[in-house]
Formats: C-alpha cells, sequence, structure tokens
C-alpha cells in the first residue's frame, strides 16, 4: 500500500477537490463465418503443460485463410478459462511476438453465461502498428502469458481453451476469432458467442455504446488559461488555496498554457519554485461536473523527468486521476483512480517510480485508508497513452497498450468523479537550492466514454475519428 505520507496528501487532494467543486465536505469445430470476404484460423500451443502452473501460456498463431487482406486491428482472439477464485484479479503479459508486444493488447472479460469450464476470457487485440495479414499469411509466434495478480498457482486443467498435450502449433478451435465484429473461428463455450449482444462485455456488439453512445473529448484546442471556452466546456483551472503539495504554494492559473505541437493541440501543465513554499507554484485543472463513472478514460500525458529550467532533483507528482468527495471519514462512496509519476522519487522513493491506485475510501484522523495500488519503478520520460476502464467487475490501467495493473472489485465507484490534470511537488527535500526551477507536463487529448469498457487499440481509433472529423471537443455525457 501507500505510504502514510503520500496518503495523507492525497486526502488534501481529495479535499482540495471537493472545495474546487464547491462541494460539501468489469467441443466443438470452427465455424465457417465470415466478415468483410475474410476468414481466420487460430494456432494454438501451451508453454506451461501442467494442470497447474504459476501461469498459463497460451502461445497463439493467427493465419488468414481467406482470399483478401486482414488488417490485425480488426481482429479479436479470445481464450477461455475458468476463474480461480470469485473476483480473482489476472494480469497479462506478452514474452515475445513477431509482430512486436507493443503491437499486441489483452484485456479480461466475463462470460454472460458461465460454464463448468470457463467463466472468463483473455481477448487478445491488435494495434494499427500490427499491420496486415496477406491471404495465407499469419502473424507468426506470439507468446503470451497471463497470472493471478497475487501470483498464486493457478489450475489450468479446467480451462476451456487449455490443451495439455499442444506442444508443438496446431489448428485449435477452443479459441474464437473475430473479424470486423463477427466469429469466423473456433466455438465458445456454451451461450457465450462473442458477437451475441447479450455479451455485456463485448467490445463489438452492434449496439455498442462506445461508437454512438455518450462520450466527452477534448483536444484541448484553447487559447489560454483565460479562455471562455475552458468553462463552457466544463473545466475549471484551479486558483483556490490548499493542498496537495508544498505548504504556502499557491494553485497558479496563467501556469496552464495551450500550444500546437505536430499539428496538434497541447495542453501544458508548469509547476516552478525556488526552493520555498511562497516561491512554489503549482497547477491542475478539472471538470467542474462530477458526473463520470463507469466506463473508458483515457489521456495521451508527455511526462518529463528533468526541469525545462533550473536545477533538477525536486519531489515532483505529474497526474491524470478521477476523484470524488470524502462526505464523511469512511464514507464507501467515494472514488479516486489515479495514474501518479513521480520522476525523482518521493514518499519514500528513491528514484523515478509511477503508480496506479484505486481508493475505496479513507478517515483523515485518525488516519485509514481502503486503497489498492501497482507500481513500476522507471523513468516514464516522454509521451504516454493513459486508459483506465471501469466496468462492473474491476478496474484495470493501462500504459502504451500493455497491461499495467487491475484492482478489485472493492474499489469500483458508488458515485460520479471529476476528471483531473495536475502538477505538484511533495516537499522541498529533494532539492534545496534557491535557483530558481521550472516543470513541465503536457497533455494532448482526454477521453471518457460512458458505460462501456474500451480497448487500447479502439482508444487510438476513437481519437483519431473525432480528429479526421475536424472535431476538438465534445460532451454528450449527461449529467448526473
Amino acid at each position: 500500500m501507500k505510504s502514510l505520507a503520500k496518503s495523507r496528501l492525497r486526502a488534501a487532494a481529495a479535499a482540495a477537490v471537493t472545495a474546487a467543486l464547491g462541494c460539501t465536505a468489469l467441443a466443438a469445430v470452427p465455424t465457417t463465418a465470415s466478415a468483410a470476404g475474410g476468414s481466420l484460423a487460430v494456432q494454438y500451443r501451451t508453454g506451461a503443460s501442467g494442470a497447474t502452473a504459476d501461469q498459463s501460456e497460451p502461445w497463439l498463431k493467427v493465419r488468414n485463410t481467406g482470399s483478401g487482406s486482414v488488417q490485425l486491428s480488426d481482429v479479436k482472439v479470445r481464450y477461455y478459462f475458468k476463474g480461480d477464485a470469485v473476483g480473482e484479479a489476472y494480469r497479462f503479459a506478452c514474452s515475445w511476438a513477431v509482430k512486436g508486444c507493443g503491437n499486441i493488447t489483452g484485456t479480461f472479460g466475463t462470460l454472460a453465461k458461465p460454464t463448468a469450464t470457463a467463466d472468463r476470457y483473455l481477448e487478445i487485440g491488435f494495434t494499427s502498428g500490427a499491420g496486415s495479414l496477406a491471404p495465407g499469411a499469419d502473424t507468426g509466434d506470439m507468446q503470451l502469458r497471463f497470472y493471478r495478480a497475487n501470483w498464486q498457482t493457478l489450475t489450468q486443467s479446467d480451462d476451456h481453451s487449455f490443451g495439455a498435450g499442444s506442444a508443438a502449433y496446431a489448428d485449435w478451435s477452443k479459441v474464437t476469432a473475430q473479424l470486423g465484429g463477427a466469429t469466423v473461428w473456433g466455438a465458445a463455450p456454451e451461450g457465450n458467442d462473442p458477437t451475441d449482444p447479450t455479451d455485456p462485455t463485448d467490445p463489438t456488439d452492434p449496439g455498442d455504446p462506445g461508437e454512438n453512445g455518450p462520450a466527452l473529448f477534448d483536444d484541448f484546442n484553447y487559447g489560454g488559461h483565460s479562455d471562455p471556452q475552458i468553462a463552457a466546456h466544463g473545466w475549471s483551472v484551479r486558483s483556490n488555496a490548499g493542498g496537495p503539495g508544498v505548504p504556502g504554494a499557491t494553485w497558479a492559473p496563467d501556469k496552464v498554457t495551450f500550444a500546437t505541437q505536430s499539428g496538434n493541440s497541447i495542453m501544458n501543465l508548469e509547476t516552478s519554485t525556488a526552493g520555498t513554499g511562497e516561491s512554489t507554484k503549482q497547477t491542475e485543472i478539472l471538470t467542474q461536473s462530477m458526473k463520470f463513472r463507469n466506463g473508458t478514460y483515457a489521456a495521451r500525458v508527455k511526462f518529463n523527468d528533468a526541469p525545462k529550467s533550473g536545477p533538477d532533483g525536486d519531489h515532483l507528482v505529474q497526474t491524470f486521476f478521477t476523484i470524488n468527495d470524502l462526505k464523511a471519514p469512511m464514507a464507501d462512496d467515494y472514488a479516486e483512480y489515479d495514474f501518479e509519476y513521480l520522476p525523482n522519487g518521493g514518499w519514500g522513493e528513491s528514484g523515478n517510480i509511477l503508480y496506479t491506485t484505486s481508493w475505496e475510501t479513507y478517515r483523515p484522523d485518525p488516519w485509514e485508508a481502503v486503497n489498492q495500488h501497482t507500481e513500476s519503478r522507471q523513468s516514464y520520460a516522454g509521451w504516454h497513452d493513459l486508459v483506465v476502464t471501469i466496468d462492473n467487475n474491476a478496474i484495470t490501467y493501462y500504459i502504451d497498450g500493455q497491461l499495467f495493473g487491475t484492482h478489485g472489485a472493492a474499489y469500483l465507484p458508488e458515485r460520479g468523479m471529476s476528471i483531473n490534470f495536475n502538477q505538484w511537488l511533495i516537499d522541498l527535500a529533494g532539492q534545496t537550492s534557491t535557483t530558481p526551477r521550472a516543470y513541465d507536463q503536457q497533455v494532448d487529448y482526454v477521453l471518457h466514454v460512458k458505460d462501456h469498457v474500451l480497448t487500447p487499440a479502439q482508444v487510438n481509433a476513437k481519437v483519431a475519428a473525432y480528429r479526421a472529423a475536424g472535431t476538438t471537443f465534445q460532451d454528450t455525457v449527461p449529467a448526473g
């Protein structure tokens, strides 16, 4: 769990959001279906053949058996398995792939009609970078794996898609493949066709709200922090006092600026200090309404390890998060979901660390917190695609299309939240110089799709569609 100091500062952040908002205190033969004139076959072998194992290793190849080229971004493959415990969280990883692990996504879903051998699935997708398959071509090796989040032994002998004797690649009908939304290979567990419109986690449902349902998209195409369109579009650039951050620091609206880079409008949050609280200027922008709950949240954010000017070393926090107000100590309707990058450490960390944290509730005094977090100790300097999805089963975090962490149902939100970006200093212990210095965090866009889980690839496609249409802002998410 987070350190006490960190948790207290996030509590201060929650209180600050409350003030800023004016609040009060997720054995069959292959089918012959086709889509867009194409067809596929999936080959399987297992890298972990035991009845129990530390992790399941479904190694796959997808082959184009049709007469036309197939875009891999239109392909979804599902591997079906039985969960090891109620509410168990799983994590996906790619060990090696001919197409590149960075071009392969893995997400988990639950079946609408559980069977004796499956109540969940791992869905494999592809980004646009995976390219296409010519007739007769295949993806080559995809050495995939998944494991229990607590790293306990898993049982795979009772999994629908598992083949204990599959030591070499062969066609395998116990996984399914979709092309353009139609099932073109394999058989799902009985009653769970992935194109069944009753499947609540089916991302290709014909009534897909990810396509036409309520959504917020903002490309941050504004003239400056005082542009009236910022408020008209539901944002507030923070100026009120309070935490988190260095005591005596102020939140400076004029440090939130906008510019064009590589044809995209970019929002810049600058935080500066000369080594004292009074000289510290922090930045935050947040939605005025707490109307966002389940669904998909995404942003493209540039983290920076070094200041743009002055000496390095400050204990800086660069963020993208959702949050609502704590109405009472340990109130069970509090919620918060964070991406927090510390380029120079802090909270007891000595170097780069990225946290994702899901909060159920807390009590400020005496301090008690209920949350779950995942962390990675490495540099995340540069642009990153950040996605968090919330369904009725779990909170799932992705970075650059790769699963980063899955947090359990105990941390699901009971009511709406605001969407926030901020950059602030934990303390002044990392750099004690009084020489002025300034740090930037940049944001390309933000997207929320209400009540629908999108894969990272679907997020990218939706953002590309907004931009192709010339849409710089849309908010169709209803209030309340």
